[in-house]
């Protein structure tokens, strides 16, 4: 494909992905009003009207990333990357301007989401730490590992290759995180 960085199509990619995304969300939250009010079928037609709208955004996403989505380590950094300039940037700048113009429950409320992002920033650099150093199925000491399809429950250093009770891949494994 020849190079679309800097063209027009490319700006109209970014303006296409941008406009499905917020579709997709919009729909999706009429989608949950619709059945609070009572009316299921719209409702439905909302959610399936949100499930089209990502794949469009899904196919200029590709597109404006060379054709493909990337490995998940790379997305982990660009996710990241992304978390940090909303917490750094985005959201010091928007809480000072909403400041500035009166706006100090807004302004707030920016700052509140910045510290999420910060989270969100620390949790993504994290798990890419893991997949660089092979440590997302494999742990130093024995942990409990839980089967996300069926429960099940392994006690080791290592999740298992397969769930012995309903065959799915370790990629099925994680951590048991007990926060109740």
């Amino acid at each position: 494909m020849k190079e679309l960085k800097g063209t027009k199509t490319e700006k109209n990619l970014q303006e296409a992905f941008a406009g499905e995304s917020m579709a997709r969300n919009k729909y999706s939250y009429w989608a949950s009003k619709a059945k609070k009010d009572g009316y299921v079928q719209i409702a439905a037609i909302f959610e399936e009207t949100a499930a089209n709208e990502k794949e469009h955004a899904k196919m200029w996403f590709k597109l404006l990333e060379g054709g493909s989505i990337k490995d998940t380590a790379s997305n982990l950094e660009a996710a990241a990357s992304g978390e940090n300039f909303e917490w750094t940037d985005m959201y010091a700048r928007m809480a000072k301007e909403a400041r500035e113009e009166g706006f100090d429950e807004i302004a707030e409320k920016f700052e509140g989401v910045a510290a999420i992002e910060k989270e969100h920033e620390a949790r993504y650099r994290k798990l890419l730490d893991n997949v660089k150093k092979e440590r997302v199925f494999s742990k130093d000491g024995d942990v409990i590992w839980q089967c996300s399809n069926c429960g099940h429950i392994v006690v080791g250093k290592k999740a298992p290759d397969e769930c012995p009770v309903c065959n799915h891949p370790q990629a099925y494994f994680q951590v048991k995180a007990e926060n109740y």
